[in-house]
């Protein structure tokens, strides 16, 4: 039984093919730079070395078909016909207040996801290009919709609500969604496992650190805060976004600059600001790291900014859960970057937050402990699985249904 994870981005598709008896990936790849004339697609198979070849795509319907093509190959495909595809996940960034949990497409979830264009016109318009291209390419096949805020659908009304005259919400649906749901809902699962208690038992803070980062308070295997808001911008310092921010110093801003536009000001916070902003050098923490092994006293400034706000967050989603059992990094960053975690955990001993340096120092691919033997609270490093938890979530829907 095989499910096809497929996963629009503003210029791009990825995707991952499934065999769910072992949950092993069998086939994955992505289409880049959709639209423009460097457009490429890089694939690869269980047994078979990566390909990667120039295409050209001048949408997302055109490339999930691409992709779809490829799978079929008689010669270097991995499935002979689309009956042997059980089902297919779609990654959706934003579901708004109107979806919380994975759902299988119908008439009126396309157009509730339409409603959604206003919050997320980057995605989801992409999102639902993709939901129309399979329905092309592979019809009678059901499409689940997996989203990226749905896990955070728990929190109570006092933690996602924003302080603005209540019309804004009851109109304009303007509120804190969070995001990275996927994958907080992974490593919540793996670290209950790892912890020897149930899921809904467990209190933990998870740290999806990436170019895009977030935290999330979860008690008893529900969320009840996390980091970022309305859109991915709000929360921890990041690759190029700016994080949390007075909102009265982009109203100064654009008073001193009366030639910026919001979408100028858009622009700026999200693709310009960071560790980008501060070091004037990179988003990228590889960068960053380098740079500060060659004393650019810039690239030390956003590295400490960022941790930071990771300590920040950590401090407080600590005091909101009155302790927790355990501290999960994953994603890029979180999973790679040790002085990360050993800075953002600097100087926590009294809530019972220790590291131990020679297992946060040591490189492995692994899921493992890294906190210290007399830690009260676990730290934990997670490899987490997306596009896996998508998979599982099209599963869970169909058997449900």
């Amino acid at each position: 039984m095989k499910v096809l994870v497929v996963n629009c981005g503003s210029s791009s598709v990825k995707y991952a093919l499934f065999s769910m008896a072992q949950e092993k990936k069998i086939a994955w790849g992505l289409v880049e730079c959709i639209g423009l004339p460097e457009a490429y697609f890089k694939r690869q198979s269980v047994g078979q070395e990566e390909e990667k070849t120039l295409c050209k795509v001048s949408n997302h319907f055109e490339a999930v078909e691409l992709i779809i093509n490829h799978l079929l190959d008689s010669e270097k495909g991995s499935i002979k016909n689309i009956d042997e595809i059980y089902a297919i996940g779609h990654r959706i960034v934003h579901g708004g207040d109107k979806f919380s949990d994975s759902v299988l497409v119908d008439e009126n979830v396309k157009a509730g996801l339409k409603e959604c264009y206003s919050i997320a016109p980057l995605h989801t318009p992409h999102h639902y290009a993709g939901i129309e291209a399979v329905e092309k390419m592979l019809p009678g096949i059901p499409s689940i919709l997996v989203f990226d805020t749905a896990f955070h659908q728990t929190m109570p009304d006092y933690s996602y609500m924003y302080a603005l005259p209540y019309e804004y919400y009851s109109r304009e649906h303007i509120r804190k969604y969070g995001f990275h749901g996927t994958s907080h809902k992974y490593v919540m699962q793996k670290a209950a496992a790892m912890l020897n208690k149930p899921v809904d038992e467990v209190k933990l803070i998870t740290c999806h650190l990436g170019n895009g980062s977030s935290v999330a308070a979860i008690n008893n295997g529900k969320v009840i805060d996390t980091s970022m808001g309305f859109t991915p911008l709000a929360g921890l310092v990041m690759g190029t976004r700016c994080g949390d921010i007075d909102p009265a110093a982009l109203v100064y801003i654009m008073g001193k600059e009366s030639n910026l536009s919001a979408d100028e000001m858009n622009n700026l916070l999200n693709k310009r600001s960071g560790l980008l902003g501060i070091s004037g050098l990179s988003g990228d923490m590889r960068t960053i790291v380098k740079a500060i092994q060659a004393g650019n006293k810039k690239a030390k400034l956003a590295f400490d900014m960022l941790c930071y706000s990771i300590k920040k967050y950590i401090s407080a989603y600590y005091g909101i859960l009155n302790g927790a059992d355990g501290i999960v990094f994953t994603a890029g960053i979180g999973e790679n970057v040790p002085s990360v975690r050993e800075k953002s955990c600097e100087n926590l001993e009294n809530l019972g937050i220790e590291l131990d340096m020679n297992k946060n120092n040591t490189p492995s691919h692994e899921e493992r402990f890294v906190s210290a033997d007399n830690s009260r609270v676990k730290i934990m490093i997670i490899p987490t699985n997306e596009e896996l938890m998508i998979a599982r979530e099209a599963m869970k829907v169909l058997t449900n249904h």
